[in-house]
């Protein structure tokens, strides 16, 4: 356990003190403890940009310098002897946690502190097996590991931080400030995620771009999708007017042209306190294949948010937007939310995931050896939740283009044909199983096309719908012209 510090501020410069005793929320101190002026005799010098980030910084103006965060007790995992004190590398969330309570306890509970918990899933599998080797040798890890991961996913997910002898820190598992990063003193994740060492700048934490760091790319890409919608483009336009580095920060009183990610899912409203667990304001869990209500994947994580019902948590993130809109356009835009969760689970998902199931007994075992892996897994993890967070963040062309339109052209040009495929090279199989299954599978996927989502792929429309859609036709052209 770190060393805590004394709320007693006649104590004059901070020093070391009873352990039970702990700050609770954070304040400020009288002057720079004799500990940090130490430290400032060198890392003024020898690195002068750290030196001026924290500044910068209110750390700066509340006295709380490199030892009130850096200090360690003698035992500790990560403690080493440094300039005659004992310190840690790592500034871990319980570290964190001594000035900053609340706001530790909130992320502690959320989902961004269960992010190193990726390691062994499917998408580590993919990383580690598939894309790499165990070509990346160090002490910690002997028998090596794959360089794409320590490069790729630990680094948003976070990974379980090594310490080496004498509290140096392994390199594959440092440097790394991956939001859910496993640390030596067992707490879950890193506050410099989004609060960059050493300024802890109130602005940077604010602007979208800081949750880009992560929340980008094929498989979920919040910030294009944010800089695509309204949002996106008001907060562009007005970036300047919001006021992004007050103490305060309620939208609608210290700024109203433009919400950032901040905004919608962690900072305050005139309603509502912040809050650093950032599915407190989530209706829907789009991570999986199948969408589930934020309870009850806190459920499976044990987290406290279980006992938060989804409608409590959309109740607030309409707090947030009744700021800037009127009570029918947040109704409405929720109704046309579930419409495309539903429109994706009704017509791809749920269908998608029974036919890939049943097609695994006719699969080769191993999992990405079979081009049906790949096509499944983009599905739902690439172009599925593009459609599903394009559709939540009001991100049309993610929603149709990159989203919708991609999942029913590989739905169509590329699943089916491959379980077509395999049906048919298994129906006359000389194993009973395989025989079985190909029959099997080529029921359901005779049940699937023949659904009135899909029947139009076998030129089964419904006539009356037809007819329809060829009046239409002719009035465009007669409109338009050919």
């Amino acid at each position: 356990m770190k060393p805590v510090f004394a709320k007693a501020v006649v104590m004059g410069p901070l020093a070391l003190a009873i352990p039970s005793i702990s700050f609770g929320q954070a304040f400020g101190l009288p002057e720079l403890s004799r500990e940090t002026r130490a430290c400032l005799d060198c890392h003024r010098s020898d690195n002068p940009s750290i030196y001026q980030q924290w500044g910068s910084s209110k750390h700066y103006r509340a006295n709380v310098g490199c030892y009130e965060c850096h200090a360690a007790a003698e035992g500790e995992p990560d403690a080493f002897p440094h300039e005659g004190f004992i310190i840690a590398t790592i500034v871990s969330p319980k570290d964190c946690g001594r000035c900053h309570t609340r706001e530790t306890k909130e992320f502690a509970d959320s989902h961004h502190s269960k992010g190193a918990r990726i390691i062994g899933s499917l998408d580590n599998t993919l990383a580690e097996v598939v894309e790499g080797n165990r070509g990346l040798v160090t002490p910690g890890f002997p028998e090596g590991v794959a360089a794409s991961v320590v490069l790729g996913c630990w680094q948003c997910h976070g990974s379980q931080v090594k310490v080496l002898p004498g509290g140096k820190l392994d390199p594959a598992t440092w440097p790394n400030t991956g939001i859910g990063r496993i640390n030596p003193d067992g707490s879950e994740g890193s506050c410099a995620a989004c609060h960059s060492r050493h300024a802890f700048s109130s602005y940077q934490a604010r602007h979208p771009d800081n949750c880009g760091k992560c929340h980008m790319g094929p498989d979920h890409p919040q910030l294009e999708i944010y800089y695509e919608s309204k949002h996106g483009v008001a907060f562009r336009a007005y970036k300047d007017k919001l006021n992004m580095d007050s103490a305060k920060w309620i939208v609608g009183e210290d700024y109203s042209h433009a919400p950032t990610c901040a905004t919608c899912h962690m900072s305050a409203t005139r309603n509502q306190p912040i809050t650093h667990d950032v599915g407190m304001r989530i209706s829907w869990n789009n991570r999986p294949a199948i969408s589930m209500r934020p309870e009850e994947s806190d459920r499976k994580l044990g987290l406290p948010g279980a006992a938060v019902s989804w409608e409590k948590r959309r109740a607030a993130m309409k707090d947030v937007c009744t700021s800037c809109h009127q009570t029918q356009w947040v109704d409405n835009f929720y109704i046309q939310y579930d419409a495309l969760i539903e429109l994706y689970h009704q017509k791809f998902a749920r269908p998608g995931q029974e036919l890939y199931n049943l097609a695994k007994p006719l699969l080769k075992p191993v999992e990405f050896t079979n081009k049906l892996d790949f096509v499944w897994y983009e599905l739902w993890h690439h172009e599925g939740r593009r459609a599903r967070h394009g559709a939540s963040m009001m991100g049309p062309d993610f929603t149709h283009w990159h989203g919708t339109y991609e999942i029913a052209k590989h739905f169509y040009t590329k699943f089916v044909p491959e379980l077509e495929k395999l049906i048919a090279d298994n129906r006359e199989s000389t194993d009973s199983t395989r025989r079985a299954a190909a029959e099997k599978l080529g029921q359901k996927l005779e049940a699937v096309l023949n659904d009135p989502n899909h029947r139009w792929y076998l030129d089964r429309m419904d006539p009356a719908e037809k007819e329809r859609r060829r009046q239409q036709m002719e009035e465009f052209q007669k409109r338009y012209g050919k």
